[in-house]
């Protein structure tokens, strides 16, 4: 039995559209990690001269992403809410497993996670990373493995819990940061010097 008839009106809908739309939101739903990856590397470049506080957020970012992660998977073993598209339901993706369990949605809960830890240290990539975590989260229910609550209850935990992590952990990574940032600017000179260096090549 159905959990929500609005699983079943998006699942019908998705069904319904055309080959190349159920390839791409099988894809996506996943390459979309891939994204929020590249962009931490680009956050990481952009701040690597910023002030040490605001290279440690960006540093903990991922890790606090991991914690929220490992969260969302004990509260999965405590609920055991069963999927969706258990019973031969047809679905765009394959049903996971019996002992993969679908509330929250950890897809949701990284991609959520990503957009609100990005934005501490990126402020101005909000309008990119929040639309992107939202289309990601509510991939999970268009492909058929996640009922809508589930999806949202990860999104709504990734986005608070990550964030919160990221500014916890800041206070212990910022001085490991401005000790690295020392023996490296020792050996090889300051800012200045260590970008035309990077830019010579040398």
């Amino acid at each position: 039995m159905d959990r929500t008839p609005v699983y079943r009106d998006i699942v019908d809908f998705a069904l319904a559209t055309p080959a190349w739309v159920h390839t791409l939101a099988e894809i996506g739903t996943d390459a979309g990690l891939f994204i929020f990856a590249a962009l931490f590397v680009v956050c990481w470049w952009r701040e690597r001269h910023a002030p040490p506080r605001d290279l440690a957020i960006a540093i903990a970012g991922p890790a606090a992403i991991v914690g929220a992660y490992i969260f969302s998977e004990l509260l999965k073993l405590v609920i055991r809410e069963d999927r969706p598209c258990r019973g031969g339901i047809p679905t765009i993706a394959a049903c996971p497993p019996l002992d993969d369990w679908s509330f929250p949605s950890n897809h949701s809960v990284i991609a959520a996670g990503a957009a609100g830890t990005l934005m501490l240290a990126w402020r101005a990539i909000g309008w990119v990373v929040v639309p992107l975590a939202a289309v990601m989260a509510f991939s999970r229910v268009f492909v058929g493995v996640h009922y809508p609550h589930d999806v949202l209850a990860g999104f709504v935990l990734g986005i608070t819990l990550a964030p919160l992590l990221t500014l916890l952990l800041v206070g212990a990574v910022t001085p490991v940061v401005r000790l690295a940032r020392g023996h490296f600017y020792a050996r090889f000179g300051g800012p200045d010097q260590v970008r035309r260096l990077t830019r010579s090549g040398g």
